[in-house]
């Protein structure tokens, strides 16, 4: 018999393989509670009843049990709509003034044990650095900076038990071709926007330290596995004050802290910034922002989703909407200050000088070229800046001036924009102010709506520490414009743009593979069916719903 049912088998095997597409595969959908699954659940069946008794059909219990479990589905589905996670240290944010290019900061906490770290959080780029065995790196003592009351930290990977560095072989290693050894440490290099500026050392493996909270229950903490930098050699203005302990980078790549969030099922594939108008705010990840809120779709760059890419229709200047005003913009939270387009940038200072009634007049050390002093010490009526995006959605910038104080108080403003070449601007940090700003990865779209940075949607306050604990102070206003600080130009801190990285490229490979093997698991299929003809089918073998 078993010489006669090897050729037979190869027969239907290879009859199986040309007709599989005729082949229709079933399986037997059984109820959690009938008595088919009550049989091997009872005590004489070897597996023991986790649920408690047995419920009668139709009982009270029956129908309660039913909806328990229908609950407990829905709390999965839902519940991290709901369960936010931020930084350990806290949600709140700061923008740290001139000593360090008018980014936002938040404190964070990395490795084993939880060693604290002041980043930088730029929406343009993918990589979290951190300064790290240092060659070349920018001062950490709180001396050089009049913002700070304590020593910055570098990181060391050997000091956290937690830690281990990324192989050249990994797939998250972009450089990993040009290592000489698999086995070795897998170098990295990210180019950024603003001149000669950028950051290379080695990937590492540690932890991210959370928090998470609803504003309705008690917070709690949890360890995210994350891939970071240990950042050697940084150049430009990471040497000049602009994210001297690191930066988060918040992008659409794989490699970026929001992906390993999502990736892993933590929270959805979404994070929100809120900038507050007295220059705080808030980090939320998971966070897909109100259901009121008004949205514009990401747009890809060279047919591929690698930044935050929405398209202006128009600008308006006050109730003044002008033509020939659109444009597409990165979105940008590691740039302080927005860019325009050339010939858009001329349409928009044009006419908010004509609508301004001050006069025109350069601040000495200040880069925009539209300043203004006015003859009083007093702020004066500026008109608002709309840009207009598809469906009418209007995303309003009602005050796009940058004050300019001395000693003795205000000394002029500034319209905030500069020029930029080519066809692509960035919309940065300033314009955001006011606003909670929703990236939607997982919708692919960019939410906003206005906000103190102090509630929800629905009015219930956002946890800005876990626990009650007071986080890691950050310097206060006072302290930010205290005299003695050295000058910071305004950053630019987004990723310049590259190739599609070796991780897409081994993510489409891994697809075709399993394509290739489409054939061979419908042989093992039917070889698996045909051998169990007329062979008892344990019960315990078959689908149950749970």
């Amino acid at each position: 018999m078993a010489t006669l049912f090897l050729p037979v088998s190869l027969l239907l095997s290879c009859l199986a393989v040309e007709a599989a597409a005729a082949v229709t595969f079933s399986s037997r959908l059984i109820h959690r509670f009938s008595d088919e699954v009550r049989a091997p659940r009872a005590p004489g069946g070897g597996v023991s009843n986790a649920t408690g008794p047995w419920p009668e059909k139709k009982t009270m219990e029956y129908y309660q049990l039913l909806a328990a479990g229908d609950f407990h589905r829905q709390n999965m589905k839902l519940g991290t709509h709901y369960q936010l996670l931020f930084p350990s240290e806290g949600s709140k944010t700061m923008s740290l003034g001139n000593d360090f290019g008018w980014l936002h900061y938040t404190w964070i906490d990395v490795g084993s044990p939880s060693v604290s770290f002041l980043v930088a959080l730029d929406a343009g780029s993918d990589l979290l650095w951190l300064p790290c065995e240092c060659v070349q790196c920018a001062p950490l003592s709180a001396s050089y900076y009049s913002s700070l009351d304590r020593d910055l930290n570098e990181y060391n990977p050997s000091g956290s038990s937690s830690s281990k560095h990324i192989t050249c072989s990994h797939r998250l290693c972009e450089l990993g071709p040009n290592c000489k050894s698999p086995g070795e440490s897998c170098p990295y290099t990210v180019n950024y926007y603003s001149d000669n500026t950028s950051t290379s050392g080695l990937l590492v493996e540690d932890v991210l330290h959370l928090a998470s909270g609803s504003g309705q229950a008690s917070n709690s903490s949890l360890l995210a596995p994350i891939v970071l930098g240990c950042g050697k050699k940084q150049s430009g203005g990471y040497l000049d004050g602009v994210a001297p302990d690191g930066l988060m980078g918040l992008g659409l790549g794989e490699i970026s802290v929001p992906s390993f969030l999502a990736n892993r099922g933590l929270v959805p594939n979404s994070f929100s910034l809120c900038f507050d108008e007295d220059d705080s705010g808030t980090i939320f990840f998971g966070d897909q922002g109100p259901a009121n809120q008004k949205y514009t779709a990401f747009l890809p760059s060279n047919g591929k989703y690698e930044t935050y890419i929405v398209g202006v229709e128009a600008c308006c200047i006050g109730n003044s909407c002008l033509k020939q005003t659109n444009f597409s913009a990165l979105v940008d939270s590691g740039t302080s200050f927005t860019f325009l387009p050339d010939g858009v940038f001329e349409t928009i200072t044009q006419e908010f000088d004509r609508r301004v009634n001050v006069t025109h007049s350069s601040i000495e050390g200040y880069p925009w070229k539209y300043c203004y002093k006015p003859s009083t010490k007093e702020k004066p009526k500026v008109p608002s800046l709309t840009l207009v995006f598809p469906l009418n959605n209007s995303f309003i910038v009602y005050d796009p001036v940058f004050m300019v104080y001395g000693m003795e108080g205000l000394v002029g403003f500034c319209l905030a924009i500069q020029p930029t070449d080519g066809d692509i601007g960035t919309i940065g940090q300033n314009f955001m102010m006011g606003y909670r700003m929703v990236f939607d990865r997982e919708n692919l779209k960019l939410g906003w709506s206005h906000s103190n940075c102090q509630h929800l949607d629905d009015n219930r306050s956002i946890p800005l520490t876990p626990n009650g604990r007071s986080p890691t102070p950050l310097p206060t206003t006072a302290q930010q414009t205290a005299p003695g600080g050295h000058a910071v130009s305004p950053a630019v801190a987004g990723r310049a743009l590259s190739k599609p990285s070796a991780a897409s490229e081994d993510l489409i490979s891994s697809h075709l593979r399993i394509i290739s093997l489409m054939p061979l698991l419908l042989l093992l299929h039917f070889l698996a069916t045909f051998l169990q003809i007329n062979e008892p089918f344990p019960l315990s073998d078959q689908n149950s719903l749970r």
